[in-house]
């Protein structure tokens, strides 16, 4: 017997849960809502994290997310179980709540590699506001840091510390940073990182971490690539992706997909009638793409809420809104894009690189499939209405 129950359980405190609490209300849903987040704070946006926070230029009540004043926000608070029989889901503060409708966005978990010397002091992942004030801490006596990846977010981290005088260097296996873009997208990136002194080793893999030999609490010196190059650094950052985090999924017997996700339908539904899911973590048949896809993206997370919430209404709508993505590195450039190209055989350029003002048009079997841009918004709404078309 549950100790009560609400009309919409929303499971995750990010952004997905809150823009489905925002349209509930929006849509003049007056049931009750309830929102469980694990993490410390309320709701927050995360793009800050490698920019403004990180360069002091925001704070984080400028981060926190409005919730409407009727939600009821659970923070430091886990689903522990999701029982989708009896339609009640056990907190880990001992409570247990029932519910109609839920909505499962736990969002992903930083990748973590197994290397040796990875327990060592001084390394970051960059996921949460205190990780990145823990990072400040540690990079304002350092010489230079050390990231490992070439990901959006360790290209913005780059970007961020160059801005605050620290130097860095880039380390990843990939040919180009930003290589989800291609090499076209990502020689743009690169040169735009060495022109402001961040050093790039593009095709290294790192093998391991060292620290300074001082045992208990030993801090990280360096990192060591597969051709044993060394990296001199006082921190380091983990930029190397994240993992669609299901534990909870898993164990309440929902269905997973071939990406690791949530396996939903069109209208952003789990295996089991009246649980959605969204965010990192839903792959959903995509209407876009003719097929089962995962996007990680902050404004994807925010639209799939949303459309969960209308469909929780009743709505039956198919998610199909295109999906967009952008990424500021520092005060240099915003990259935006739509699509995304999963894959691609021809690229159109349009502009100069060299110019700062440029777009890459991907095509696969000369079907317009996404962009990526630099100051040329027009290129960017041609094709997002084209894919939406």
């Amino acid at each position: 017997m549950a100790d009560r129950s609400v009309d919409v359980l929303l499971i995750g405190g990010g952004v997905a849960s809150v823009h489905a609490a925002r349209e509930l209300r929006a849509q003049g849903f007056t049931g009750s809502v309830l929102l469980v987040g694990r993490d410390l704070d309320p709701p927050y946006e995360r793009p800050p994290i490698t920019k403004s926070y990180l360069l002091g230029r925001s704070s984080k009540e400028d981060a926190l997310l409005s919730v409407p004043d009727d939600v009821e926000v659970l923070t430091r608070t886990s689903v522990m179980k999701l029982d989708t029989a009896a339609r009640e889901a056990a907190l880990s503060t001992k409570e247990t709540v029932g519910f109609r409708h839920a909505l499962v966005a736990t969002g992903a978990n930083v990748r973590r590699l197994p290397i040796d010397g990875a327990q060592l002091d001084g390394i970051h992942f960059l996921r949460a506001l205190r990780n990145a004030d823990a990072l400040r801490a540690d990079v304002e006596q350092a010489e230079r840091v050390g990231i490992v990846g070439g990901s959006f977010i360790a290209c913005e981290v780059a970007a961020s510390l160059a801005t605050l005088g620290v130097k860095s260097t880039l380390v990843f296996p990939e040919a180009t940073p930003m290589a989800a873009l291609g090499e076209q997208v990502g020689g743009y990136v690169r040169g735009l990182l060495e022109a402001h002194d961040v050093e790039v080793l593009a095709g290294e893999q790192v093998v391991r971490l060292e620290g300074d030999g001082d045992g208990d609490g030993e801090a990280v010196r360096r990192l060591v690539t597969a051709t044993d190059r060394m990296v001199e650094c006082q921190a380091v950052v983990m930029g190397v992706g994240a993992m669609p985090d299901v534990m909870l999924a898993r164990s309440s017997g929902l269905e997973l997909g071939g990406t690791g996700g949530v396996r939903c339908s069109a209208q952003l539904e789990t295996s089991v009638e009246g649980i959605y899911a969204a965010g990192d973590m839903c792959e959903f048949d995509s209407v876009l793409h003719g097929g089962p896809v995962r996007i990680e993206h902050h404004e994807v997370a925010a639209a799939q809420g949303r459309a969960a919430a209308r469909n929780m209404l009743g709505a039956n709508e198919p998610f199909r809104e295109v999906p967009y993505f952008w990424s500021d590195l520092a005060d240099w450039a915003t990259i935006e894009s739509v699509g995304p190209p999963a894959d691609w055989d021809a690229e159109e350029v349009r502009g100069r690189f060299d110019d700062g003002a440029w777009s890459v048009l991907y095509r696969r079997g000369g079907t317009l499939v996404g962009a990526a841009t630099v100051g040329r918004p027009e290129d960017l709404d041609e094709v997002r209405a084209t894919l939406a078309a």
